[in-house]
């Protein structure tokens, strides 16, 4: 049982994850600093309340508090990841699976169409091998 949960463990895609987990964890963090240090006060700059901060900014309705500054920073921190995500990781693979897509579609058909019963034959074929017919 050890030999097999090792042999799990140790195989290429499960590493592969955990080390993008681990990555995508430290990127996470360097995203909430960015917004929490770096975009919230420039926001802060245009939300003209003195002695505020947007980040903990509040409304309350029927005694219930909602911290709309903290969403703010949350989903600005979300589009960001998106973002770095999409443009680096999701386009360029997507490239290169169409660039590898039209290399594929290059290459010469090996089979053909019988001109009599349009069973799909090898090219090389003299004869059918569904009805026999002599081909050109």
């Amino acid at each position: 049982m050890f030999q097999e949960f090792k042999k799990f463990v140790l195989r290429g895609n499960t590493v592969d994850l955990a080390v993008a987990v681990v990555i995508g964890a430290a990127f996470n963090s360097v995203v909430q600093a960015l917004v929490k240090d770096i975009i919230t006060p420039v926001v802060d700059i245009f939300y003209n309340q003195k002695n505020s901060d947007f980040a903990h900014q509040t409304f309350t309705v029927h005694g219930s508090q909602f911290f709309y500054g903290d969403f703010v920073n949350t989903a600005i921190s979300f589009l960001l990841i998106a973002a770095v995500v999409f443009f680096l990781v999701v386009q360029p693979i997507n490239k290169l699976l169409s660039m590898s897509a039209r290399s594929k579609n290059t290459e010469e058909p090996t089979t053909k169409k019988c001109a009599f019963c349009f069973s799909e034959i090898d090219k090389r074929a003299t004869r059918c091998a569904f009805c026999t017919a002599k081909l050109s």
